[in-house]
């Protein structure tokens, strides 16, 4: 690119033709357009990096832009402000003179500003005999007004990107901590297969995730992670297929078939003089806490039953977990119970897996009481109902929740 060059007080100055086609342009501004300064500087400032400018070249249009002395920069207007390095330096919050020229000379480069120089350098305005300016010398809004539409899509797209980041970085967090959680879940329950080789390609795969990733990055270790938990999920599945068709449907049936014969009265007392004094419970090794976008595509129900009708979090499921207690009849001393014996997450989970298959079951309640002895005895997992649940619904994991 020809450049050429131009004697300054601070030195010499290159001139390229980009810069020229820029001042050029100033001079060609649509008749009566006009933009609100500080909304054109919101937008060169998310536009920051696409400009290649700094936080402190901002800090310096910030200052040029305050000795405009209007909201507005319009076309028709006298857009040159002829401060001095000193003023400048103020305005800056007492900026250093070298980075002060140094950042003028990047808002020139990147198009913001144009220089208008005088003869002898200096920056300063001619005033008719009315005191009105005819004629500056200074630092040119002019691109600012011309390359607003620019900046403001500039902007759009910055902040777009920003947000697309964010949701990636946050559905590979809670991928991660799915994958890490099912593992878990695999080996304490002792599911066949190699989970330590699944755990080290797990361990390998997080390794390479930088500690300052980029959007690339991060999309590319969340095709991977999400890939590692179907995985997991389809030898789960596998697993449980055999397994849960031919003892589990029969359990359900024996439940269902208890609760039946069984007297309400008697399943849920209304007083503790009728219960007696509760034996001391053997203490039970608690049953392990699924990842909550499992939970709620195995229990698509009970989100409707959340705050606002929808759960985002553990505390919103067991909240719609006490709802729908209320609303199968489960006793509060059946879920209590419930709750000490699995944790009040899994006990949440086990409202939930009931009220899927309420159409089967007379009496929720003793279901309930039934699946809390059978825990107290090692006898129940909530892991094959969850896939059963899963297969029911025929649906994918959700990538976030």
């Amino acid at each position: 690119m020809q450049t050429g060059s131009v004697t300054t007080p601070f030195g010499r100055r290159s001139m390229t033709l980009a810069l020229v086609k820029r001042q050029v342009a100033t001079r060609e501004i649509k008749a009566g357009k006009s933009v609100e300064k500080w909304k054109v500087f919101r937008d060169a400032s998310e536009a920051r990096e696409t400009l290649g400018l700094q936080s402190t070249s901002l800090a310096v249009l910030d200052a040029l832009l305050s000795f405009y002395p209007e909201n507005e920069l319009r076309q028709e207007a006298q857009l040159v402000v002829f401060p001095s390095n000193a003023q400048l330096i103020l305005r800056a919050h007492g900026m250093a003179g070298a980075t002060l020229r140094r950042h003028l000379a990047l808002l020139v480069e990147s198009g913001l500003i144009v220089r208008k120089d005088s003869a002898n350098g200096k920056r300063f305005a001619r005033k008719n005999n009315a005191g009105e300016i005819e004629n500056a010398f200074g630092f040119d809004l002019s691109p600012l007004l011309a390359r607003s539409e620019e900046l403001a899509l500039i902007a759009q797209k910055v902040v777009a990107a920003r947000f697309a980041f964010r949701k990636a970085k946050e559905n590979l967090t809670i991928c991660r901590r799915d994958v890490r959680k099912l593992i878990s879940a695999a080996m304490e329950e002792g599911a066949q297969g190699d989970w330590a080789a699944i755990e080290a390609i797990y361990a390998e795969l997080v390794s390479r995730i930088p500690r300052s990733p980029t959007m690339e990055d991060v999309a590319a270790a969340l095709d991977e992670m999400e890939l590692l938990r179907d995985e997991i999920i389809n030898r789960l599945d596998d697993q449980q297929n055999s397994q849960f068709n031919s003892t589990n449907d029969a359990q359900f049936g024996q439940h269902i078939q208890n609760s039946n014969t069984e007297s309400f009265n008697e399943l849920e007392p209304s007083s503790g003089k009728e219960l007696g004094a509760k034996p001391s419970r053997p203490k039970v090794e608690p049953l392990k806490a699924f990842p909550l976008g499992i939970v709620l595509k195995a229990c698509k129900q009970l989100a409707d039953y959340g705050p606002g009708g929808a759960v985002g979090s553990w505390r919103d499921l067991m909240s719609a977990a006490v709802v729908v207690r209320s609303m199968l009849g489960i006793s509060p001393s059946g879920y209590q119970d419930a709750c000490e014996v699995m944790g009040a997450e899994n006990a949440a989970v086990a409202v939930g897996c009931i009220l899927e298959r309420a159409n089967m079951i007379n009496s929720p309640g003793g279901y309930l009481r039934d699946l809390t002895r059978r825990t107290e005895r090692g006898e129940f997992s909530l892991g094959p109902v969850i896939m059963a649940l899963l297969r029911k619904n025929a649906g994918e994991l959700p990538k976030a929740v």
